[in-house]
């Protein structure tokens, strides 16, 4: 999620008009850049007002 989120703070964030770069957008895209703290919920979120997002989890255990 965090390599999803950075890439469309550097790509998609910059490109957005002045009007849309307001309220949550730039909120957000502080908080992520000046690591002030932000949920994986909410670059969720975010993400997928601009696109479809898979999210796929996988855990393997293996014991002793």
């Amino acid at each position: 999620m965090k390599e999803a989120f950075d890439w469309w703070a550097k790509n998609i964030y910059p490109a957005l008009p002045p009007d849309v770069k307001k309220g949550r957008y730039t909120s957000a895209w502080k908080d992520y850049t000046y690591q002030q703290g932000i949920s994986e919920k909410r670059m969720e979120n975010i993400l997928s007002e601009f696109g479809k997002i898979d999210v796929k989890i996988e855990i393997t255990f293996t014991p002793n």
